[in-house]
């Protein structure tokens, strides 16, 4: 369950804005505020079978826009070969790794990797 929880909501942060207003807040109730089917029906005056279609057919369109569109993985593999850059340039002997520019490549590639601010003061 938390591999589809992961995976819906990587997909939900690509292609969220495509989908319907009423899709959103479904899967926005569901996987993130972790209402089940039954409280989402409530609150939108339906059946739980109906939360469960538009459940299921919201994370059938982000699949396809997946498919098609191929985003969230060409994300994954551009971050990991920004990684990859990364560790060969702090990787670099120790003379070379006190250039200022040297520095500066490693700052601007660990905001890329997501790694935080605390990062530059080890350079």
């Amino acid at each position: 369950m938390l591999d589809k929880l992961l995976k819906i909501s990587v997909l939900f942060d690509f292609y969220g804005a495509l989908l319907t207003e009423k899709q959103q807040r479904c899967l926005e109730m569901h996987f993130l505020n972790d209402l089940s089917l039954s409280e989402i029906a409530d609150q939108f005056g339906v059946s739980r079978q109906a939360i469960y279609d538009i459940i299921h057919r919201s994370e059938q369109v982000l699949e396809e826009y997946e498919k098609k569109l191929g985003l969230v993985e060409r994300y994954q593999r551009e971050k990991q070969e920004i990684q990859e850059i990364y560790d060969a340039v702090d990787n670099l002997p120790a003379s070379l790794n006190d250039r200022v520019e040297i520095r500066d490549i490693l700052i601007k590639l660990s905001k890329l990797i997501g790694k935080t601010e605390e990062a530059e003061h080890d350079f």
